[in-house]
């Protein structure tokens, strides 16, 4: 294992993705031969002597369970450094906390409302400025940039509405203009895409999600071949304590193990019933970079190795029918969160992305209509049958939603 500092991983890049999630930086224990990476219950370390350490000396800075799993998270990114933090928006934060009073932010319109808030009530009040924009127009990203800009944060897909930015027209901007350039790649994953290969500095994950796959962890991870940044993020991940404890860094290890498994399952289930969604009568509309109808699919199709297990639609007749059909599954469990190998669904406007105002969410297409999926790797066949039956409640309050509107216009 790598001692402290977090020294570059060493990818053996000539070793597939799915090896490099199993054996990378978890080797046998030394002391022990234990085959998996132990979890280090420790809080403090012993030193040999004054000023002299085995590589550790106080569990907020480093742990060796983190450390493995910092490593592995970099390799699968093609990455040489890796930040593990105590959950998504802590991680979003020590990058944000690299920023100064007067600096300015271009952001993703329609990025997570637990993002928007933060950025929005808390670092907004330091005296950085957010400027939302539409990132899949890069005129209008260019437009933003000011000469106080000194970073682009965005996601892609983006949650809810899977919408994708070309990662490699905003990375040579970015470049273009020495901006740092900061990717959520926490949709995809790395075994869908890797930005750093698009230009990108920095890569945010909730590893909360996806990456650990089992809605057992909270946690989240800063991925960077920068050193100067590294060493940057690194500081303010240190002195604001945001990092995760060793049982969750296991966990989250556990979970990786299988993630070329799962997120290959994910994307057959989220295809099929993004297919299903598209031809059903009750839904307007349905949003899958997987879907020929997609207006971004060839764009997915050039910076993807894979879709996703994301899919968002819009039910027809509102609020009422999307409350019914989210209250009627039965294996699509109402919760927040995504990624897990159980299948859940939310309504964006109310929960996910209730910190964003009303208005802002309109104008982004967050209508209270739509529904977000997050397709488990259960049978597909069972999650289609699931929705079918909810669709057919949504229709049901649809259908009296509109005779009491014609009722009242006579």
């Amino acid at each position: 294992m790598t001692t402290q500092n977090n020294q570059s991983c060493n990818t053996s890049t000539e070793l597939d993705f799915a090896t490099r999630a199993i054996h990378q930086a978890q080797g046998a224990d030394p002391s022990t031969g234990a085959l998996i990476t132990p979890i280090f219950q420790t809080s403090t370390f012993v030193l040999e002597e004054l000023g002299k350490n085995k590589g550790y000396q106080y569990a907020r800075t480093h742990n060796p369970t983190r450390t493995a799993l910092e490593e592995c998270l970099a390799s699968l990114e093609n990455a040489r450094y890796g930040v593990a933090c105590a959950s998504g928006l802590a991680a979003v934060s020590v990058v944000a906390g690299i920023l100064k009073a007067g600096d300015h932010v271009i952001v993703g319109e329609d990025v997570y409302g637990g993002v928007y808030r933060l950025f929005e009530r808390v670092f907004s009040r330091y005296d950085i400025k957010f400027t939302y924009v539409n990132t899949r127009n890069i005129d209008e990203v260019e437009a933003a940039i000011n000469e106080k800009t000194r970073l682009i944060w965005l996601e892609t897909p983006t949650n809810p509405l899977l919408r994708l930015a070309d990662l490699q027209a905003v990375g040579d901007l970015a470049k273009a203009h020495n901006l740092i350039y900061v990717v959520d790649n926490t949709f995809a994953t790395p075994y869908f895409q890797r930005p750093l290969e698009f230009g990108a500095n920095v890569i945010v994950h909730s590893t909360t999600k996806y990456l650990s796959g089992h809605s057992d962890i909270i946690g989240g991870a800063v991925i960077t071949s920068d050193e100067e940044l590294y060493e940057q993020i690194k500081f303010v991940q240190n002195a604001t304590g945001a990092v995760p404890g060793p049982f969750d860094c296991y966990l989250a290890l556990r979970g990786i193990k299988t993630l070329a498994l799962r997120m290959r399952e994910h994307e057959r289930n989220a295809q099929a019933v993004a297919e299903f969604l598209e031809s059903h009568p009750q839904v307007q509309e349905v949003y899958y970079p997987g879907l020929k109808s997609h207006p971004q699919h060839e764009l997915a199709r050039r910076q993807m190795s894979g879709f996703g297990g994301m899919v968002s639609f819009v039910v027809k007749g509102g609020l009422p029918a999307a409350r019914a059909l989210v209250n009627g599954t039965k294996l699509f469990q109402l919760a927040e969160s995504l990624g897990g190998v159980k299948s859940l669904l939310c309504h964006p406007s109310s929960m996910t992305h209730a910190p964003i105002p009303r208005d802002v969410q309109e104008h982004c297409g967050i209508v209270e209509g739509l529904v977000r999926l997050s397709v488990g790797i259960e049978s597909a066949a069972d999650l289609i049958s699931d929705l079918e039956q909810a669709l057919y409640l949504a229709s049901q309050t649809s259908d009296v939603v509109a005779a009491k509107t014609l009722v009242a216009l006579k």
